[in-house]
């Protein structure tokens, strides 16, 4: 007697809103399931704003399933260490990040923010991805979620997932509907914490032979301390290209009139602010006025840095990634990182789900969060931590850093590294990296006794 072949479930429509490194990576993974999905992004067109960006291998293992880390290697550079100068360009102190390549076997990467977010774009097709799309409020009706955007069209689907920033709409459409009803902590109304604000950009000097870090094959990242409470970090690129970014530390007196609405990773300079620093002194060489010329006004940002981590991932048929769900200081190195973990433990469990309905999908996120919330805790603690080492000015932080850099033992350091380090979520569908390094690796979720495996995907493979 032939077996009746198993009934195929609807697929979820999914929803993204924001097309930023986060949402960029989930559609690339949705995209090899077969999962429908559309991206809504406000902005008329993304322009390659941003700095420097730095990946270990708690991220590059996924990224080379996924065939990205080859071309990420090529617009890259290794480094190794972290330089510390003062306001006179004296060398202070060094980290190493060596412990990271030996626990993971990955090179540490640096990068320029743009060209890594051209990677991940080109692997989008046009007709997935809807420009001059603000999406202004979202709800639920019989089992679908819809959004209402600002050209008065709205959309339905199954699956909304807010990957449009800290500021994001998603969310505050989400938290509205649950603070209605009193179900939404208060801590996730509470304002970020802002403590800096920064300048970045990439340059492109016209007289590239000046700079000779430049021509070399690894980079070194150069943190300055400048009195005044200024700090700014500059790494040579490949391309002849040099990342940066000018901060300010802000006193307790001015932070009570920052927590406002600002357009992050918008193309606002701040010409008075760098106008005032632009004879200090550039670990490369020349001034920092010659670095902030070679870039391009429009393509320089000003932003605040925000840090929070809310406690509210999901409700009904929305999630959050990025951004939106945990706003780390660019300091941490974290913030993409985690976008993109995020990325990947939200497709594996899509690809797991039993069904499509709200319940199923209420179970999908559910696991999302038990997988993601904790790590993310992690990792901002760490992030917090390691932006005072890096920027810190108050006495207190100064302490700090020069405890770090002077009196904590190899050991420790390494062990560190390693506890940080052995969180590598890879994709469930493709084929597993093995480990390459000394470090010990947690193993994936979906290998567990608590992961979902009768998938109607597997099913459906399994019928083909």
């Amino acid at each position: 007697m032939s077996q009746q072949p198993q009934e195929e479930r609807p697929r979820p429509q999914v929803f993204i809103v924001g097309a930023g490194i986060g949402g960029l990576a989930l559609a690339i993974l949705l995209d090899q399931i077969n999962i429908p999905y559309h991206i809504f992004e406000r902005a008329s067109e993304v322009k390659p704003l941003g700095s420097g960006m730095a990946f270990n291998g708690d991220v590059l293992a996924a990224l080379e399933q996924l065939g990205i880390h080859e071309e990420l290697k090529k617009v890259s550079r290794s480094f190794n260490e972290v330089d510390f100068f003062d306001q006179k360009l004296k060398k202070f102190g060094s980290i190493e990040t060596k412990p990271a390549v030996e626990a993971t076997g990955y090179e540490n990467l640096f990068f320029a923010r743009p060209r890594f977010y051209e990677i991940l774009r080109k692997r989008i097709p046009d007709d997935r991805i809807s420009f001059n799309k603000k999406v202004l409020r979202s709800e639920e009706k019989e089992g679908k979620v819809i959004i209402h955007c600002s050209d008065n069209s709205s959309y339905a689907g199954d699956i909304l997932v807010g990957a449009d920033g800290a500021y994001s709409g998603v969310r505050q459409s989400m938290y509205k509907r649950m603070d209605e009803i009193g179900i939404l902590p208060k801590s996730d109304l509470d304002n970020f914490a802002i403590g800096y604000t920064t300048i970045v950009g990439v340059a492109s000097p016209s007289n590239p032979d000046k700079y000779s870090q430049l021509r070399e094959d690894n980079t070194v990242f150069n943190q300055v301390l400048y009195s005044g409470g200024a700090n700014c970090y500059i790494v040579p690129l490949p391309d002849n290209q040099i990342g940066w970014g000018f901060g300010l530390q802000l006193p307790k007196s001015t932070l009570k009139d920052l927590h406002f609405r600002n357009s992050e990773w918008g193309p606002e300079t701040n010409d008075a602010t760098l106008d005032r620093y632009r004879d200090l002194p550039c670990p490369l060489g020349g001034t920092m006025g010659d670095i902030f010329d070679a870039t391009p006004k429009h393509l320089t940002s000003k932003i605040f840095l925000e840090e929070k981590l809310f406690k509210t991932w999901h409700y009904g048929q929305t999630v959050l990634i990025g951004d939106a769900c945990h706003k780390f200081h660019p300091a941490g190195a974290q913030g993409a990182r985690n976008a993109i973990c995020d990325a990947v433990i939200l497709a594996n469990c899509i690809y797991s789900m039993q069904d499509s309905s709200p319940k199923g999908i209420e179970a999908v996120f559910k696991e999302y969060y038990r997988q993601r919330y904790h790590r993310a805790e992690f990792a901002y603690n760490r992030s917090v931590g390691m932006s005072k080492i890096l920027t810190g000015q108050t006495w207190h932080e100064r302490l700090i850093r020069h405890v770090v850099l002077n009196y904590v033992p190899a050991c420790l350091v390494k062990r560190n590294v390693h506890e940080e380090m052995r969180y590598r979520p890879q994709i469930a569908w493709l084929p597993l990296i093995e480990n390459r390094g000394n470090g010990p690796v947690l193993p994936q979720e979906f290998q567990q006794e608590n992961a979902i495996t009768d998938s109607w995907y597997l099913n459906k493979k399994k019928q083909i």
